[in-house]
């Protein structure tokens, strides 16, 4: 489980097994530890992030702030998406 950094308190990270196939890139959010049930973002190709489901329950504002920095991010997102996973990722159409 690749953790990518930190952001406001929260853990910003992928799964080492993200399906098979390998679904489009997006990320996982967890405030203390990582769950199975965490808040999910997808990455876009144009770098925003839109959030898939809310599993961790973060609030309104929350979500907004860690949209915002997610997509400040983003290029290293992907980066770190093909780096780990050795392939081009695919995008949310």
């Amino acid at each position: 489980m690749p953790s990518l950094f930190r952001l406001l308190g929260f853990k910003v990270y992928f799964w080492s097994n993200e399906g098979q196939p390998l679904e489009p890139i997006h990320v996982h959010v967890s405030q203390g530890e990582i769950t199975k049930n965490a808040t999910k973002f997808w990455i876009y190709r144009d770098g925003s992030a839109h959030l898939e489901s809310n599993g961790s329950n973060l609030s309104k504002t929350d979500i907004n702030r860690l949209s915002r920095l997610l997509e400040a991010h983003s290029d290293e997102i992907i980066f770190k998406w093909k780096s780990f996973f050795d392939c081009e990722p695919t995008f949310k159409a």
